[in-house]
């Protein structure tokens, strides 16, 4: 029968594969997720799946690799050079147990919108529920400027326990405690700042994972002017708080995991209260303290501020500001030593 119907030919082996398949995908719920897919070009799979299934629980939606699979005989799915991972870096994350326990702040990297205006995006999130806080471009990368995005989020949001931050400015300088004027302004605000070690962005790991995809979506290529590069951001921002599932917080968009600081911003940001037995010194504008008829330098980001001195020794004396321990002072030579937390999570007194 074989040879009348299909001659020489259908005398060979035939393929054994079941005509119907009982599981198969239907058409209509694969163009569902191609769609999908074509309004979230960054969403993976989980993240699909688990969007689709919050918007219509009745639809039997296929398995994340099933997707995968969809997506990929549409030509949807880029492939990527696989990467070598190091170990991950869990110790500066221990504390961020609760929201508002750790906020990440960090730029971006500047890049040039179609018209040749430079962008610095600056970015913080909460590194518990990985809520956006701020997502702004700013002109310069400059303390003024950041303190005014920041100070907008302190009074939105409340203020958090810690704040991470590289080394660089201006979050960071090469003084004593190396405080620079925004981290001063934390620390009399309450808040204890926390630095990465050089080189090691990784200890800042879930904010730059954040920026990889926020370029993606925003900057790949970047938009006309600066205008609409920022509304890039701000939908970027909603789309990500609200929107996009996570797969560290069960596939639940960061705005389920979040609540505001409890801890309200201040009408009057004041000056460091110390204890007894602390000798205080109030810091010059050329960032000096006078100490035993010599003057002595800490930072010029200090001018103005009281700081603490505890006697450790006959030689030794702590210098204090706030909660913090920023360094040393060798009462013989009158020269002041950083501390070894001047990199690193800042320790509490």
């Amino acid at each position: 029968n074989r040879f009348q119907s299909y001659s020489w030919e259908g005398l060979g082996d035939w393929s054994r594969a079941p005509r119907r398949h009982a599981n198969r995908t239907s058409r209509a719920v694969a163009e569902r997720l191609i769609a999908a897919r074509q309004a979230h070009p960054t969403w993976g799979p989980k993240k699909l799946v688990a969007r689709l299934r919050d918007e219509e629980p009745e639809v039997a939606w296929p398995a994340p690799s099933t997707v995968g699979e969809i997506l990929d005989r549409e030509g949807l799915i880029r492939r990527r050079k696989r990467r070598r991972h190091t170990a991950p870096w869990s110790r500066p994350f221990a504390a961020a147990d609760q929201p508002n326990d750790v906020w990440c702040v960090d730029f971006k990297g500047w890049f040039r919108t179609g018209d040749g205006v430079r962008i610095d995006p600056l970015t913080m999130q909460d590194a518990f529920s990985r809520y956006l806080l701020v997502c702004q471009d700013l002109p310069l990368p400059r303390t003024p400027q950041a303190r005014q995005v920041l100070e907008r989020a302190f009074r939105e949001y409340g203020l958090p326990r810690a704040i991470r931050s590289d080394n660089g400015p201006p979050f960071a300088s090469i003084g004593l405690g190396s405080l620079s004027p925004l981290a001063v302004w934390w620390v009399k605000l309450g808040i204890i700042p926390e630095r990465i070690e050089p080189a090691h962005p990784e200890q800042n790991g879930r904010l730059e994972r954040l920026h990889r995809t926020l370029k993606a979506e925003t900057a790949t290529p970047p938009q006309p002017t600066r205008r609409k590069q920022q509304r890039a951001f701000d939908t970027f921002r909603m789309s990500y708080n609200e929107e996009r599932p996570h797969e560290a917080l069960g596939q639940q968009p960061p705005a389920s995991k979040y609540l505001p600081s409890d801890r309200s911003y201040p009408s009057r940001v004041c000056a460091p209260d110390y204890g007894g037995g602390v000798t205080i010194r109030r810091v010059r504008t050329n960032g000096e303290i006078k100490w035993k008829g010599d003057t002595i330098y800490l930072s010029e980001s200090l001018r103005g501020e009281p700081v603490g001195l505890v006697q450790q020794d006959e030689r030794t004396w702590t210098i204090q500001f706030g909660p913090l321990v920023i360094g040393l002072l060798d009462d013989h030579t009158r020269c002041t030593v950083h501390t070894p937390t001047k990199v690193l999570p800042m320790s509490p007194v």
